[in-house]
């Protein structure tokens, strides 16, 4: 099941399973999108299975990333979904209630993926629902990778993608 917010015991029931991972998903960074949401800056889905948060992603509405705020795009950010609930449809059910809720307002949604291992299964679904690079390639801290250059790999080696209805 897909609920269209976050409520503060998702956020708290997140932060505590992400800590046991060992993952930084602070609790302030979940209540930051709970406000975020309020003042419809972002919306935030969760899902839930036997009445228990299993993952969850956030819309933002005005991206920070400055291709998609030239073309007002919106983003998709941090699916998370945890990795013992990961094979059974819940990335893929966030995702397409997440287009279904954008493409109300947009032509358009765009999301950026991390280009390491870690992110494969998001590589591979995005591919599956129809998302391709947006053309700008790929990028560290939102600046363009050029030619010949060294950059860090981590969360922020990003390549960029849209989809269009």
């Amino acid at each position: 099941m897909i609920e269209y917010h976050m409520t503060q015991e998702d956020a708290q029931y997140f932060a505590d399973y992400f800590k046991k991972l060992g993952w930084h998903k602070p609790l302030s960074q979940l209540e930051a999108y709970i406000a975020e949401a309020q003042q419809g800056i972002r919306t935030n889905l969760v899902a839930k299975s036997n009445g228990l948060p299993v993952g969850y992603l956030t819309i933002l509405w005005e991206s920070d990333h400055l291709y998609f705020q030239e073309r007002h795009i919106p983003e998709i950010k941090d699916l998370n979904v945890f990795p013992a609930e990961r094979g059974k449809g819940f990335g893929k059910a966030l995702l397409q209630a997440a287009e279904k809720y954008v493409f109300e307002r947009s032509k358009t949604v765009g999301l950026g993926v991390g280009l390491t291992r870690d992110y494969a299964v998001a590589q591979i679904l995005y591919v599956k629902q129809g998302y391709i690079p947006n053309g700008e390639g790929a990028t560290s801290y939102h600046a363009p990778l050029e030619y010949g250059k060294t950059c860090q790999v981590d969360d922020d080696l990003v390549l960029w993608m849209v989809k269009h209805v």
